[in-house]
């Protein structure tokens, strides 16, 4: 957090630069001196005013782009008024109850994922991130085995959250219904209500007894499994973007080469999801403005994100990405509220 005694800054200080930030996120034009003295509504001198907006530029706070006599906030004085002047009003009941229609409690989490994520960018005209939460910590309700042709059975699997996955495994036999009946009732015996990691250990456990006892049905029950679960092996975080395309009509964000380098990120991951994964050890909604994301391809971006959770376990994280010019007050309780729902809604099916 940037603190204001650090930098000195008088309230008058603190007033205008509060006022700049706001007239250059509404209007998206640099600000002279005189729109914002006019914008101030303070008795001062526009050669007051000036040397506040030199004092400010020495700061670091904001600065002056070629192309203009105005001044625009930098990434620290957008951090500044973040941290310590802006205004942020709860969201009212109704508008919190039109987000919670638009979140369909029945549906597939991967669904309610993609609506949680449509959502958050029609809401604020850019783009909205939702992390699929994590399997590892997803605990199984059932499994169910179906026999297939050509020594195939396929494996479903339904986890707490209403998710449902299916697999298919390939077998050194046919197994008949009746064969895998069995099977699903001594798995569904040791390993419903375990999550994934806890599942892996009972599986290698009950290898060893299985093994020992010459239990036939057990080890054919533990090898299906087995290879079920090696299937899951693959990164458990994923994401869900949707409105990306709105990020092209911001006319701070028009440089090709930049969009370019946004949607490759967008398209590779990675970064993204390292950037939600640090979210996820803190509470809250947490700003990351331009290159303090530590990500180059969003230093002309700013990431507004909060985590969801099922009351006991952080399950992932959501967030909006936009330009660094966007307005706060109104993007931080919608990702909040948005934050909060999906996390009542998964903690329903658990």
């Amino acid at each position: 957090m940037t603190n204001l005694t650090e930098v000195k800054l008088s309230e008058r200080a603190q007033h205008l630069l509060k006022t700049l930030v706001q007239y250059y996120i509404r209007e998206g034009q640099p600000v002279g001196s005189t729109t914002l003295l006019r914008e101030s509504k303070l008795e001062l001198s526009s050669a007051t005013v000036r040397n506040v907006i030199a004092d400010l530029e020495r700061l670091g706070l904001v600065r002056s782009p070629h192309t203009s006599a105005g001044r625009i906030p930098t990434v620290e004085g957008y951090r500044l008024f973040i941290d310590n002047l802006l205004t942020v009003q709860p969201m009212d009941q109704q508008e919190v109850e039109r987000i919670k229609i638009r979140l369909n409690p029945d549906a597939d989490t991967k669904i309610l994922v993609e609506s949680a994520s449509n959502m958050l960018s029609a809401l604020t005209r850019m783009a909205g991130v939702v992390m699929l939460p994590d399997r590892k910590q997803s605990h199984i309700r059932h499994m169910e085995f179906l026999p297939l042709s050509d020594r195939r059975v396929l494996a479903i699997m339904v986890f707490d959250k209403g998710e449902v996955q299916n697999r298919i495994l390939h077998t050194d036999r046919n197994y008949s219904q009746q064969e895998l009946i069995h099977i699903s009732n001594c798995l569904n015996g040791e390993l419903v209500g375990k999550d994934l990691l806890r599942v892996r250990e009972s599986l290698l456990n009950q290898m060893k007894e299985a093994r020992e006892s010459m239990d036939r049905i057990m080890l054919n029950a533990i090898e299906m499994a087995q290879q079920v679960f090696e299937q899951d092996e693959a990164p458990v975080h994923d994401f869900v973007l949707a409105g990306e395309a709105n990020l092209m009509k911001y006319e701070d964000m028009a440089d090709i080469a930049r969009l370019r380098q946004l949607f490759e990120a967008f398209n590779e991951k990675r970064g993204i999801l390292q950037l939600l994964d640090q979210t996820i050890h803190a509470p809250g909604v947490q700003i990351f403005v331009g290159s303090e994301s530590g990500y180059e391809a969003l230093d002309d971006c700013s990431v507004v994100t909060a985590t969801y959770s099922d009351g006991d376990r952080v399950l992932g994280a959501l967030g909006v990405i936009g330009p660094t010019r966007m307005a706060y007050d109104r993007v931080i309780p919608i990702v909040d509220v948005t934050a909060k729902l999906l996390g009542t809604i998964l903690k329903e099916r658990s």
